[in-house]
């Protein structure tokens, strides 16, 4: 169990929609996941954290407490269908 990073100017449904992509992430790593559902979750994160700055500066901060990338995970999407990081 880690700290998510989380902003704490965010709205409560734009915290669940963040924590819906750390989810996306973690599932991506631990047992797989559709492209689909991962994009999905990354379509609603990049339109709450509209800054690509931003946006590394909290997969960074999520790698750093997870282990888990949310930037590999998407360039591993870009390839297929299903992506599976273990």
């Amino acid at each position: 169990m880690y700290d998510y990073p989380l902003d704490p100017y965010w709205s409560t449904q734009e915290i669940i929609d963040v924590m819906a992509l750390y989810n996306a992430v973690e599932k991506a790593y631990e047992e797989g996941i559709s492209k689909e559902e991962f994009m999905n979750c990354y379509r609603q994160f990049t339109y709450i954290v509209d800054s690509k700055s931003e946006q590394k500066q909290i997969d960074a901060a999520f790698e750093k407490v997870s282990h888990y990338s949310i930037y590999k995970v998407f360039q591993k999407s870009k390839d297929n269908d299903w992506i599976d990081m273990r």
